[in-house]
């Protein structure tokens, strides 16, 4: 490479004489200015200055836009169709410049070098002595006429900004040589060179990089799975509808919860009901499912699980999943859910009472879930300025008294940790959290859902409702005010991060556990994990997305205060 002829900072070269009016510093060589021109102001004479300004006026008289600060030495030949010359630029001594010229601010046009065809430059550019940067081309098609008789063709060259190009180096037309990087000296580049690269040779390879690649953060993975799962929702979409109704899975039957997860995901990575229905007919679909007698949402032939004959399970998620669902088409169910608001506190308490805590913590808490979204669409309803329910209350009171201190869990004593925190996450989501309710001291929980994230990172079968019942009850916990154990938390909140963005199958989704297909399920799920473990790591604005059904953070209605839509809202 040659760097000899390149311009140097002034204030690194050694200093010399000012010369006496009208003469040279001593010493001078006459040319210097010319062939130094990056040294010009300060080796001319008066007399060479003032050729110089006459020059530039020239230059400018012939049409063309030449900065300040400029040097065009009078031994360059400078005559091109057009011509831009950026503000402390300079072309030196036997510079060949012809075509259309357009070279940004504080470039260098050294000795001998040739700038022909269509040429254009960033800023603070090295045109190294003898390079030549060719935009047009001869033709060569025809052998039965002389070369120079053929047409030329321009594509044009493009160098970026902070460019060197070393001397005796040739740019051939069609080529763009990216920013801040290097060409070495005597090497013929024939395809685009990238940003940051230095080149070499003939033809001109990659040699290195200039730069060590900057190191990939958890912030760039966020914002790669958000852009992903938005570019790729439509496609997963699509696939689960068949045309008349939506999947699971491609080889799953049409289900209601399929039907919500649906507009589940396309809320949340589109911001519009899934295509093709409109979302008048989604809202037609979903609120004719309702019996209006009883307010519940039947599919088929539930079962209770011997946990209450108060609903079966299909009964009691789809209060939550069509409820939410219609909330985010901006509806509501045509009747309020009457199985359950109709009770009275006097019948409530008798049913949590008569719940399997300890031998079924999972469907006890299902059931609270059920009745407390239950009582928030009901809640919804009531007038501004009419206050919470006796059954609210109740429910609150009963759960308050019931929470066993030790674990901060309910039921499951004695047990395996799974039942207990996943029935724990259920009655959470639709009781304390979605009413914006405290709930008392968390560092028993804590220690519980660390004792069991700790169960799940060693089970090569965890599930999305694994993951989703410790990272959501960790970051509500973390929500009331708790730093019980927050480097510990926040290891767990990494791993799970991760072990969430991997599960993604590109154009597919997640699978809901290890060893199933992708489904709408799976996929809408684990969105909600990596949402509530990245926003314990004070990240999860880098996804770009944030849940508002059933997986929603903020509260869907605060007891304490006048009801207000639910909204997208930001943390």
């Amino acid at each position: 490479m040659s760097s000899s002829d390149d311009h140097h900072d002034p204030a690194s070269r050694p200093s010399r004489a000012r010369p006496a009016a009208g003469g040279a510093p001593t010493g001078t060589e006459p040319l210097e200015p010319d062939f130094a021109a990056w040294d010009f102001w300060r080796t001319a004479s008066t007399e060479q200055r003032a050729a110089q300004c006459l020059r530039i006026a020239g230059l400018r008289a012939r049409g063309y836009l030449v900065g300040a600060g400029c040097v065009v030495s009078p031994l360059a030949a400078v005559h091109p169709e057009s011509f831009v010359l950026g503000d402390r630029s300079y072309v030196a001594a036997h510079a060949h410049v012809s075509g259309e010229i357009e070279i940004g601010a504080d470039c260098s046009v050294n000795v001998g070098a040739a700038l022909r065809g269509r040429v254009r430059t960033g800023r603070a550019v090295r045109i190294g002595s003898h390079a030549s940067v060719l935009g047009f081309d001869h033709g060569f098609d025809d052998p039965d006429t002389e070369m120079f008789r053929q047409p030329l063709r321009t594509v044009g060259v493009q160098i970026g900004d902070d460019v060197w190009l070393g001397a005796h180096a040739v740019v051939l037309d069609g080529v763009r040589i990216g920013s801040h990087s290097v060409v070495g000296a005597a090497s013929v580049v024939t395809h685009d060179v990238p940003d940051w690269t230095l080149v070499a040779g003939n033809p001109a390879r990659v040699i290195r990089q200039r730069r060590r690649p900057r190191a990939r953060t958890t912030r760039d993975a966020l914002r790669d799975h958000g852009e992903a799962a938005r570019s790729q929702a439509v496609g997963i979409l699509a696939a689960a509808w068949d045309g008349e109704a939506f999947h699971d899975t491609a080889a799953g039957p049409p289900s209601v919860r399929a039907h919500t997860d649906a507009i589940e995901l396309a809320d949340l990575l589109t911001g519009a009901p899934p295509p093709p229905l409109p979302r008048r007919e989604h809202l037609i679909r979903l609120r004719a499912l309702q019996d209006p007698t009883t307010g519940l949402v039947d599919e088929g032939a539930g079962t209770s699980d011997g946990v209450t004959s108060l609903l079966d399970d299909a009964q009691a998620y789809h209060v939550l999943d069509v409820g939410y669902a219609l909330a985010l088409l901006g509806g509501a169910f045509s009747h309020p859910v009457r199985r359950i608001v109709d009770l009275t506190a006097a019948d409530l308490v008798p049913v949590l009472d008569a719940l399997p805590w300890e031998r079924r913590a999972w469907g006890s808490g299902a059931l609270v879930d059920a009745l407390g979204t239950a009582l928030t669409w009901a809640a919804r309803e009531r007038p501004r300025d009419q206050g919470s329910s006796s059954l609210e209350a109740t429910l609150l009171g009963w759960l308050v008294l019931h929470r066993d201190p030790d674990t901060g869990l309910w039921g499951g004593r004695g047990h395996d940790l799974r039942e207990p925190v996943n029935g724990a996450y259920r009655l959470v989501r639709g009781t304390f959290a979605q009413w914006g309710v405290a709930a008392g001291e968390q560092r028993a929980l804590v220690d519980a859902l660390l004792a069991r994230a700790a169960d799940v990172a060693d089970d090569p079968t965890a599930s999305a409702c694994d993951a989703l019942d410790v990272v959501y009850l960790l970051w509500w916990a973390r929500g009331t005010g708790s730093t019980h154990r927050r480097p510990a938390v926040d290891e767990v909140a990494a791993a799970v991060l991760d072990d969430a963005l991997a599960r993604w199958v590109p154009g597919a989704g997640t699978p809901f556990a290890p060893g199933l297909p992708p489904s709408l399920q799976g996929t809408e799920m684990w969105l909600a994990v990596a949402w509530y473990a990245a926003d314990l790591l004070g990240r999860a604005d880098a996804l770009g997305y944030h849940p508002r059904g059933v997986h929603r953070p903020e509260p869907a209605v605060r007891l304490t205060e006048p009801h207000q839509p639910m909204t997208r809202s930001r943390r």
